[in-house]
């Protein structure tokens, strides 16, 4: 047909007629000649003869090339032209090629993906289930033994799949903590290491009572249980803790002063602080507890937490529930955290539960599973000042200024909105309740103040909404202020002994236990038998719930001279 065009094209110069640009697009019969002529006359009658002899050619170019990339643009500028399926079989040709060349499980797939009905499909199907089979007597990889299982569940090779994948399971949770243990437990009810796995949240919960001084407690839990005998370190262990007990025990004023207990009220006591009638001593014993760095802390906090109705009091548990986590050790932190977290996902139903696995997750490091229990606990018609407060502060670690302070403004509304509730009035006695009420509106509006302030500093965004922000947290901020020294003049003029918001006695006490302790420790060791002051020092530096304190003690140790 080409040749036939061509003698045309010569036969009329040789009569002397003027050829069509059709015929001169003919003649020339490149790709570039038909495309000139298809844009300058595309309304020619032979523009469907120019059409099919430029696919021709792009053809017969797409297979000189012979690539993926050549067949595929082809394919994609011609999809129904004459060579067309010629192309595509070719294309999958050269895909089938390569993934025989690859001969991974992706590279099959990846063909099927493209030629889910080729030509090649029998083929490529065998060739995949031998790919499946290499990779799987390979691979430890669990993502890739459970995809595999859940897409062949009547493969004959499943129990030795399950198998692998069970190993491998645990064999991760094993190396990964309390949370992977508990995930293993929950994903392979029939597995072969449940017993084991079990044997290590002992052994994690069984430290927890070691670290935290119960060690009467934590020898009478492995005596009774039975996977006791099969902890293997325990015996060492025991000893280690009798022998801090001692150190902790000794009456040396000096070895006294160096230990945070000395400092503190019992536990017992403020358990029972915890639900005193004023609620100015509930949130300072739930201030108080967060030094105690014992698992039997956690749980008082967590319900006062939960069912406090000052959000001053559930604001210092969450703060001390922080403190007693970070001063733990981190894998009993993190048992302490997922065991309980397992308990509470079964029968989390109300707004307290989401909000306290909330809290959980978040201390634990998860925001982003955090942040979808704290929306689950968040009632939008009465907010959670301790929800917001926290929103504000995730927020602002994540430079989001301007999310922060609409938090802040939240919270602002809040306080201005207890402010205007709260009665005040000389006549009759005042609620002390009410009182304590306007203290964290108080405490609240300041803090919601100090947020906007900050996000104005740090953003030119929005200017004018945050300025409106700015203007209702100061007037959050005064009437709140106003409204409680009101409150606490009546509360002083009824009870001349009356303690008021600013009373700060226990968080003195606790800054100046936290000098008294650095200045023990900085003697402990010259003062007292330096294997006892240096156990002194290793237990500052491993469990006081204060930072500088943990921080001076480290630094004496590395100064010491190694022991022999």
């Amino acid at each position: 047909m080409a040749s036939l065009r061509r003698a045309l094209a010569v036969l009329l110069l040789a009569t002397g007629c003027i050829p069509s640009p059709y015929e001169r697009a003919a003649s020339a019969d490149t790709v570039e000649a038909y495309r000139t002529f298809l844009r300058e006359h595309p309304t020619h009658p032979d523009v469907d003869a120019a059409e099919s002899r430029l696919a021709e050619l792009e053809f017969e170019e797409a297979k000189r090339l012979h690539t993926v990339i050549g067949y595929k643009r082809y394919l994609e500028a011609y999809p129904d032209a004459g060579p067309s399926r010629t192309a595509k079989t070719l294309l999958e040709g050269l895909r089938f090629n390569a993934a025989k060349e690859a001969g991974t499980v992706a590279a099959w797939k990846q063909f099927f993906q493209e030629h889910p009905d080729g030509a090649q499909r029998d083929e490529a199907k065998r060739l995949l289930a031998e790919a499946e089979a290499r990779e799987l007597a390979s691979t430890d990889d669990p993502r890739k033994l459970s995809d595999y299982l859940k897409a062949s569940p009547d493969d004959p090779r499943r129990q030795e799949v399950e198998s692998r994948l069970d190993g491998r399971a645990f064999e991760e949770a094993s190396a990964s903590g309390a949370t992977k243990l508990f995930a293993y437990l929950k994903d392979f009810p029939a597995g072969a290491h449940r017993e084991e796995a079990r044997v290590l949240l002992l052994e994690l919960e069984v430290e927890g009572l070691l670290v935290s001084g119960l060690v009467d407690e934590a020898e009478a839990r492995v005596k009774a249980h039975p996977l006791g005998p099969k902890l293997t370190r325990f015996s060492e262990r025991l000893t280690r803790a009798r022998a801090e007990r001692a150190a902790l025990a000794r009456p040396e004023p000096l070895a006294q002063a160096a230990h945070v207990a000395h400092y503190l009220r019992d536990l017992e006591d403020l358990k029972r602080a915890l639900v005193a009638p004023d609620a100015l001593d509930r949130w300072q014993a739930a201030e108080e507890m967060g030094q105690h760095v014992s698992v039997r802390a956690l749980d008082p906090l967590l319900d006062a937490l939960r069912s406090a109705r000052n959000p001053l009091v559930r604001q210092y548990a969450l703060e001390s529930l922080r403190t007693v986590l970070s001063a733990l050790p981190r894998p009993v932190a993190e048992y302490e955290v997922a065991s309980r977290l397992e308990s509470l996902r079964e029968r989390a139903t109300s707004s307290e539960l989401y909000l306290q696995v909330a809290v959980l997750l978040d201390l634990s490091g998860n925001l982003v599973q955090a942040s979808t229990e704290y929306q689950r606990a968040f009632d939008g018609g009465a907010p959670d000042p301790v929800v917001l407060r926290r929103w504000v502060q995730i927020r602002e670690e994540r430079k989001q200024s301007f999310s922060a302070a609409v938090a802040a403004r939240q919270l602002a509304l809040w306080s201005l909105e207890v402010a205007n509730e709260e009665t005040v009035t000389t006549e009759g006695r005042i609620p002390l309740g009410s009182v304590r009420q306007l203290c964290a509106a108080a405490v609240n509006a300041r803090f919601a103040a100090e947020a906007i302030a900050r996000a104005r500093a740090s953003t030119r965004e929005f200017a004018e909404d945050l300025g409106e922000f700015e203007r209702r947290a100061a007037e959050a901020k005064r009437l709140a202020e106003a409204r409680l020294a009101d409150a606490e003049l009546i509360l002083r003029e009824q009870s001349p002994g009356a303690r008021t918001c600013s009373d700060q006695d226990v968080r003195e006490r606790l800054d100046g236990a936290v000098k008294e302790r650095t200045a023990a420790l900085e003697a402990v060791t010259t003062k007292l038998p330096q294997q006892v002051g240096r156990l002194l020092l290793e237990l500052a530096r491993e469990r006081d719930p204060s930072p500088q304190v943990r921080a001076a003690a480290g630094a004496r140790l590395t100064a010491l001279k190694p022991t022999p």
